[in-house]
């Protein structure tokens, strides 16, 4: 199967540049592996059963040696051997001249033990599942990251021909690599079922040989399913669990916990400028996961159900864009957030670049939903204006004023091409966004 180019790799290449050794993380099966191939000239697979209990026992007794290969080298799933940290560590040190001759891949975000964090020596950085430009549903043809730095970037006029019935199909088969080498529609969708039978299986409690009850998992993993994309409180995921099993919060809390490291969940954090007095800020965190098909097959839904829930669908492809938005965000060096308050005022995402440039996005599935989100979006930046006013409305004694938006964008579902509204809205059909 041919290399598909992903996101991360102008970030490999840049990064390559500083760092004599790459950490890449991730979920399983997001292609990581291959990825790290594609630059190096030794591979030492640790879960290869043929070459295994060798490699573990150098690694164990002399991990130095295995750095003696043909470089750059590749460890993969380098946590069952923890000592070749250490090893690559200290190689660095050594030779601080040197750049781009080792790679780490990991499907958790254990370490293990390993004494030495290997800052400023091991650079890491997180494959995520594969964007809809990387699986060739959009056409890449805007950059969301250009949108909101450039402000003469143009899109209008910028068209796709990406449908609902693609984005339904794309969210239950995910962005797994594996996919794209099969040509059948319903063995690609197969790849996210077995993922998801694997991670409540098998994988949450090979994660650290700490056995856990499958069923508490897939009860969990199915509540989730119930509450993606949204900002629901713990205690009612936990009511879902308890409601069939008798276990405990902290019991559940670590179950959370152990499917986070094993990149299955993720939380996006919540935006939390003062910018409205007497009015409470909701600073719950929005429930992903880090890609929607693994909820999909959680709750046992295919394509063609969405052509009769829609509602449920928004949720779905508002996790399907945030997938993409967190992959834009590491690649950038930006931050994503959402924001929620007690008057109702909300965004979808807030995404922030590093300088303190960001745009107010919304996320919408049908195109007659675009004058909703305009006019969110438009209250938003009406609400930082006022507030920027008042706080300097007394000259003497100026309070501190908040950036304005630099982009309010809308991510549109089904928008078959790009145009900026009236009021200065950027609407982006999601068969068009790059990165």
């Amino acid at each position: 199967m041919r290399y598909i180019q992903r996101t991360l790799d102008q970030v490999i290449d840049q990064r390559i540049k500083a760092f004599n050794a790459i950490c890449i993380v991730g979920p399983k099966g997001c292609g990581k592996t291959r990825t790290a191939k594609e630059r190096c000239k030794t591979v030492i697979e640790f879960q290869d059963e043929e070459k295994r209990d060798g490699y573990l026992a150098v690694a164990e007794t002399a991990p130095g040696l295995l750095l003696k290969n043909y470089k750059p080298i590749l460890f993969d799933e380098w946590q069952d051997a923890p000592k070749i940290w250490g090893a690559i560590r200290k190689a660095c040190d050594d030779s601080p001249e040197e750049t781009g001759s080792y790679y780490l891949t990991g499907s958790t975000s254990r370490r293990g033990d390993t004494p030495h964090t290997g800052t400023g020596r091991i650079s890491e950085m997180t494959l995520y599942p594969m964007t809809l430009w990387e699986t060739g549903e959009s056409n890449g043809s805007i950059s969301l990251y250009e949108t909101v730095a450039d402000p003469d970037y143009t899109i209008d006029g910028i068209m796709t021909q990406l449908t609902l019935s693609d984005l339904f199909f794309a969210a239950c088969r995910g962005g797994w690599p594996r996919c794209m080498a099969l040509k059948e529609k319903e063995a690609q969708l197969e790849i996210a079922k077995d993922y998801y039978r694997q991670i409540y299986q098998h994988d949450i409690s090979a994660l650290d040989n700490v056995r856990r009850n499958p069923e508490w998992a897939r009860a969990l993993l199915w509540s989730y399913a119930r509450n993606m994309a949204t900002t629901a409180k713990k205690t009612s995921i936990y009511a879902d669990v308890k409601a069939t099993a008798s276990v405990t919060d902290n019991t559940l809390a670590s179950y959370i916990d152990a499917l986070e490291k094993l990149f299955v969940i993720k939380d996006i954090d919540a935006w939390t400028p003062q910018i409205r007095s007497k009015t409470a800020i909701r600073s719950a965190k929005k429930h992903i996961f880090v890609d929607p098909s693994i909820g999909l097959a959680a709750l046992g839904i295919q394509p063609d159900y969405f052509n009769n829930d829609l509602d449920l669908f928004g949720h779905v492809f508002e996790n399907l864009i945030l997938r993409d938005l967190q992959v834009s965000a590491f690649t950038h060096d930006a931050r994503l957030f959402h924001y929620a308050d007690d008057m109702g005022l909300e965004a979808d995402a807030v995404y922030q670049l590093s300088d303190g440039r960001y745009a107010l996005i919304e996320i919408k599935v049908g195109t007659n939903r675009i004058p909703d989100g305009e006019r969110s979006l438009l209250k938003f930046k009406k609400l930082i204006q006022n507030y920027n006013k008042a706080a300097l409305s007394n000259a003497d004694h100026p309070r501190a004023v908040y950036r304005e938006p630099d982009a309010l964008i809308i991510i549109c579902a089904n928008a078959t091409m790009a145009y900026t509204t009236k009021s200065g809205v950027k609407v982006v059909p999601a068969g068009c966004l790059r990165d």
